[in-house]
């Protein structure tokens, strides 16, 4: 498996999906039901075919992500062949980016000596999916890249 197993709510949301999927492979109901039954390890499998395929799929159309900490966001936006970064540090401890109030201090004090922005580039040294999947297990999550764009914009004017 080059992924991770999608979660049951996952599988649940998928449905259809994963019923053509089975289709393609011409399993149907009670032929899935039997595998399910008789032969759980290639059940398994067929969970983990089409996990993976899922996951294909969405990382790669993925463009942006962020990340979020306490004191650190982390902005990327992920090309074919590298992802640019930018990383915004509160150097007040006491900021909480997790809130809605570190956000708001974050606006109020973007441009100042409070915040230590770093842009970065790095070029996908491994599977560029597999490098995206990363980051998600790590925690980000995938986004409309606005505010990447926003601070992209002020930076590079």
């Amino acid at each position: 498996m080059k992924y991770a197993r999608l979660t049951k709510e996952q599988f649940e949301e998928l449905q259809a999906e994963f019923t053509n999927f089975l289709a393609t492979q011409t399993i149907d109901k009670a032929e899935w039901d039997s595998i399910k039954a008789n032969k759980p390890e290639v059940a398994e499998q067929e969970l983990d075919v089409f996990s993976d395929l899922i996951w294909e799929g969405v990382l790669s159309r993925a463009e942006y992500l962020e990340h979020f900490s306490k004191n650190h966001i982390f902005l990327f936006q992920c090309f074919e062949k590298d992802v640019k970064s930018i990383v915004l540090k509160s150097l007040v401890p006491e900021t909480d980016f997790l809130t809605k109030d570190g956000l708001q201090w974050l606006s109020d004090n973007m441009f100042t000596e409070n915040i230590e922005m770093k842009v970065g580039k790095k070029v996908f040294t491994e599977d560029r999916n597999l490098s995206i999947f990363e980051l998600i297990q790590q925690g980000a999550f995938l986004s409309d890249g606005k505010l990447f764009q926003q601070i992209n914009s002020i930076i590079e004017s």
